[in-house]
């Protein structure tokens, strides 16, 4: 209805009842029509003309206080819809920007069961405001409420038009599915990821394919994403999705090749998420070679990220040649140190030069020693000596290391002449010699005793070895160790090793001395046939070989306890290395005896203490061993005890 006077209440006309008067043409006759019709001729007619089913119901009124009633409720209807109408009408019109009002105009058509005045409104208001999604919502879950589902998917559409935010594409998604039209919902992920080509998007395309039960459709997501978003820095998220989805589907090799190229893609900043799942995942599915190689690479990113920083940091270069020693690729090492040495201090002042010098000292004898690459020790020497500005300062050790491996070698070189000449006491007068200089030359002792091995004298071998390890201050004692133990195990003298194990315990109890006497131990099926007499896999006598171990294992594990028990790690890592013997040892192994003695893992915060004063907080991980938890709740139930029984003192007081 419209009312003179106010051109705002045009709004009111339906929508659905406007027509489109066709385009006026020219009129040639201009006279006026011999019939006439009115308005009003034309609203009587049309209301003789209503069907019977849709006319309004007759009321009679038989006095004068029914017409009286009755006018007086047609009258406060008439001006209802007259003054609520205006309202909301003039209201719109003075701030149509403000879509609460659109709201409320709507709620209150849809009270009095207004429907096509309130999609009158709902279209008007998301016309002029197609950015506001609660309108969009609100038009699209009234039509769902009337059942119409073919005029919410026609708001849908209209509204993707605007290219909405994800959340708006994933509600069209929603419903979709709640009418089971998957290829429909199939489509919209496709339109989505063109729209909003982002990670999550991707993610969540191909957990619904994944829903469906189809394994190479959200493979195909992942390609694509991977082809199209890969090379992002922000492309954790895709990588670690797509190896937990290769995991689910039992895809190892796959899961493996994901982590691999994921890290040779993602910077390593943002790789930290990646790194702990790949540990996870090796925990999991593979063997400890594995997992030390997962944390070997997240280490050496970390290093990689300082190094960038900072390349003059030496300390940080020497833990990164430290981590590579570690794995042992040679060619690795070399070019790390390499790297390293380029770094040359800006200021030719000797306090600068004094860090970085030791890195040159580490090359020289890692390539001597480890390598026994004699030709490139010179080299390094050499290109060291030629880098200090020796007319400003000098390094007297750097010159003394540079004669004494000139000697090495000369005596070296001179053993190897007079050993293939058959000159067996010259060569042993030579390693005396070779010996008096540096007696704590570790690998000088070993080749002495590998000599005295090669004439097959089994004695002096064993003396040598002892006079040896006698020696202070030895470079590499581990090695000198390692190396009379594999004497004694391949002559198979094993109560020599366990005495020898022993007696290296006396001198250091390192989690390594302890493994590697309990994998002796455990792994000489053919030390205890030969002991026991029993033959080799037999069950007593594996057995027997296991519990040797155990012993071993549970020594240890008494000595972290008791003497060292902040080394809460080690300990930790002392009982993953027994469970792996049990398991190991199949029938015999007794899993369920480790597996209780295994710590929790805790995830803490702590601050970070510099000589400036406090520098934030770092996450570590913690270990609570079983022990630890029951003395924990004790000591909780004793402050509770005591905590009711002050409690139980005040009330009496």
């Amino acid at each position: 209805m419209v009312i003179a006077g106010d051109p705002n209440l045009g709004y009111l006309i339906k929508k659905e009842t406007e027509v489109k008067l066709p385009q006026t043409t020219r009129v040639k006759n201009k006279t006026p029509a011999p019939i006439q019709i009115t308005a009003e001729q034309i609203l009587r007619e049309a209301r003789e003309r209503q069907e019977a089913e849709i006319r309004p119901p007759k009321q009679k009124i038989t006095d004068a206080t029914e017409l009286g009633d009755y006018r007086l409720r047609r009258c406060k209807e008439f001006e209802d819809s007259i003054v609520f109408g205006s309202v909301w009408e003039r209201a719109v019109a003075v701030d149509y920007k403000d879509h609460t009002l659109w709201l409320k105009y709507a709620d209150f058509e849809m009270k009095n069961k207004f429907v096509n005045h309130a999609r009158n409104i709902w279209d008007r208001a998301t016309e002029l405001l197609p950015t506001v999604d609660q309108l969009w919502y609100k038009s699209i879950h009234m039509e769902e409420m009337l059942g119409n589902v073919a005029g919410a998917r026609q708001i849908y559409e209209r509204w993707m038009k605007w290219m909405p935010d994800p959340q708006g594409w994933l509600s069209y998604i929603k419903f979709e599915l709640r009418y089971d039209e998957i290829e429909r919902a199939r489509a919209i992920f496709e339109r989505i990821v063109d729209c909003h080509p982002k990670f999550s998007a991707w993610i969540k395309f191909a957990k619904f394919e994944m829903k469906n039960g189809e394994i190479a459709r959200p493979r195909n997501c992942y390609e694509r994403a991977v082809d199209k978003l890969g090379d992002k820095e922000e492309a954790e998220e895709l990588y670690v999705a797509f190896a937990e989805f290769e995991e689910k589907c039992k895809e190892t090799e796959r899961v493996r090749f994901i982590d691999k190229f994921a890290l040779n893609h993602i910077p390593k900043g943002r790789a930290e998420e990646l790194y702990k799942k790949i540990i996870a995942f090796e925990k999991q599915y593979g063997d400890m070679e594995g997992i030390d190689g997962a944390i070997v690479r997240k280490k050496r990113f970390q290093y990689e990220d300082e190094v960038g920083k900072n390349p003059l940091n030496y300390d940080a270069w020497f833990d990164y040649i430290r981590l590579e020693e570690s794995v042992g690729d040679r060619q690795r090492i070399e070019e790390v140190y390499e790297r390293a040495i380029a770094n040359v201090p800006p200021a030719q002042e000797k306090q600068y030069w004094l860090r970085y010098i030791y890195l040159w000292i580490n090359y020289a004898l890692y390539e001597e020693l480890v390598a026994q690459d004699m030709d490139r020790t010179r080299d390094v020497y050499n290109l060291c000596l030629k880098m200090i500005p020796h007319e400003k300062f000098s390094f007297a050790k750097i010159w003394l290391m540079a004669a004494e491996f000139a000697i090495n070698k000369m005596f070296k070189k001179y053993i190897e002449i007079e050993l293939q000449l058959g000159n067996r006491e010259r060569c042993r007068k030579l390693y005396e010699k070779y010996l008096e200089r540096p007696p704590e030359n570790c690998d000088a002792w070993i080749k002495y005793a590998e000599l005295e091995r090669f004439l097959k004298e089994t004695e002096r071998v064993r003396a040598l070895f002892e006079l040896a390890i006698d020696q202070p201050g030895l470079n590499m004692p581990e090695l000198l160790w390692k190396a009379y133990i594999g004497f004694e195990i391949s002559k198979s003298e094993y109560e020599r090793t366990r005495a020898l194990y022993e007696r290296l315990l006396k001198r250091t109890k390192h989690l390594k001395v302890w493994i590697s006497y309990a994998n002796f131990e455990a792994s000489a099926n053919k030390n205890c046939s030969q002991e026991t007499g029993l033959p080799e896999g037999d069950y007593e006598q594996k057995r027997k070989c296991l519990e040797r171990a155990r012993a071993v294992f549970e020594r240890a594990l008494s000595y972290f306890k008791t003497s060292a028990p902040e080394l809460k790690e080690e300990r930790a890592m002392l009982l993953e290395e027994w469970l792996n013997m049990e398991s190991s040892f199949g029938e015999p192994g007794e899993v369920d005896l480790v597996r209780v003695k295994l710590p929790k893992k805790l995830k803490k915060r702590r601050h970070i203490q510099t000589e400036d004063g406090p520098a934030g907080y770092e996450d570590y991980i913690d270990y609570l061993f079983p022990e630890e938890t029951q003395t924990t709740n004790l000591k909780i139930l004793e402050a509770a005890y005591k905590w009711k029984k002050q409690k139980i003192a005040s009330d009496d007081d």
